[in-house]
């Protein structure tokens, strides 16, 4: 019999999936020159693709170089190069899968040490406590930045079905800048973009509207959504529900569920208001609850490395599994799975006493698998957290006096 994983979806608008098993967005920070894809990144999806994932999301390509997650990120813009974002496109091409670019701006979520624009809909700045000072000061967006990115929205999206990617994922989660316009707890506004749940959930729908009306209809819309911040007071489980109705309205393809932000990552498991998550399928009973109201296909993320709980999701009523880090150092499980089904990915985990020290080491190990299989390695299933970390740093220190010396020219 076969397993439910590997059932082809059909999408709203047409696009049919091959499996159900996403590669889920990591962020890679391994751009070439001027934030293009380059060879790394090529041959980092095509290591992806070969492994039989039914869908490849980018990692979080952003609509404005002055405002990154982090200095090895990709940007497209207007006047951006197109041709290492079609050669990204065709190394995927190559295996018959599909290609989604994930839009992205990151709001307050910026490293001081970068510069920058940190815009935010409010001024509250990120409370890591001792570590609060890596991140710059957030200004409150004025109606003309507003409108702006908006645009910027439109532009990179528009650009990327030229470049022969095969959808968009419009990033809302993970506390970046339109996740801040969702929260309650970083959406302070008294305009026609805060207050209200309708008012806040405004600047979301209105990037959605624009760039529906710029792309064919042969292109698949998704969006990536918190099911909750996991913080006290901010965007909930109920707020999720209100919000994935309106993206049926709007007639979005999928939508991806997960939760968190830097405060509150419980995209690695860990959250800010003391819930618990699963050991694994961290999101799936908020993605069960959301589905059961959904009009539209349902995708959750968030640690999966079994198959058994892969299909589990699927049995469940959501229609995609999104894989980021099993498939971090498990390239081709999709493959794997398919005559050994009890195969489990590793995944190292860290549990340091600093949670957000944690997290970021966390990330350093994974990073550090995608670069080896950029540059044609295998991952390192043992490696150390306090190497990686180190490491990560020092190449990030790197990046980034790159970054401000280009930034300061322009």
């Amino acid at each position: 019999m076969t397993q439910a994983i590997y059932q082809p979806l059909t999408l709203p608008n047409g696009t049919t999936l091959n499996n159900r098993l996403a590669k889920a967005a990591m962020e890679e920070n391994m751009a070439a020159s001027g934030h293009l894809p380059g060879e790394s990144i090529f041959r980092l999806y095509q290591t992806w693709a070969e492994g039989g994932a039914g869908l490849l999301i980018t990692g979080n390509v952003m609509v404005d170089h002055r405002a990154m997650t982090g200095p090895g990120g990709i940007a497209l813009e207007s006047d951006t190069p197109l041709d290492p974002f079609k050669e990204w496109a065709n190394s995927v091409h190559k295996s018959n899968t599909q290609i989604w670019m994930q839009i992205n701006h990151p709001g307050r979520q910026v490293y001081a040490a970068m510069g920058g624009k940190v815009f935010s809909p409010s001024d509250i700045a990120l409370d890591l406590g001792k570590h609060s000072k890596l991140f710059g000061k957030p200004q409150p967006m004025a109606e003309v930045e507003i409108q702006e990115l908006i645009q910027r929205f439109v532009t990179t999206a528009t650009r990327a079905v030229e470049a022969g990617f095969d959808g968009i994922q419009i990033h809302a989660a993970h506390g970046y800048l339109l996740s801040q316009f969702l929260s309650p707890l970083t959406n302070k506004r008294q305009d026609q973009w805060g207050g209200s749940l309708e008012n806040r959930a405004r600047l979301l729908y209105e990037v959605i509207k624009a760039v529906k009306t710029a792309l064919p209809t042969n292109i698949v819309i998704s969006v990536k959504l918190n099911s909750a911040d996991f913080q006290r007071g901010g965007f909930d489980a109920e707020d999720a529900i209100k919000v994935v109705e309106q993206l049926g309205h709007l007639n979005v393809d999928l939508v991806e569920l997960s939760g968190g932000s830097y405060e509150s990552p419980a995209m690695q498991g860990n959250t800010a208001d003391g819930r618990s998550l699963a050991r694994e399928a961290y999101f799936l009973e908020f993605a069960k609850e959301i589905s059961k109201k959904a009009s539209i296909p349902i995708m959750t993320t968030g640690g999966i490395f079994r198959s058994e709980v892969a299909n589990k999701v699927v049995q469940e009523g959501i229609s995609m599994v999104g894989m980021g880090r099993a498939l971090a150092f498990n390239p081709s499980l999709p493959n794997v799975w398919k005559n050994s089904p009890d195969t489990n990915a590793v995944i190292p985990v860290v549990n340091w006493k600093d949670k957000t020290l944690s997290g970021v080491a966390n990330m350093a190990i994974t990073k550090r698998q995608l670069q080896r299989m950029g540059d044609g390695k295998k991952p390192k299933l043992n490696a150390s957290p306090v190497v990686s970390l180190i490491s990560d740093q020092i190449r990030l220190k790197k990046l980034t006096k790159i970054y401000r010396k280009r930034y300061a020219a322009l």
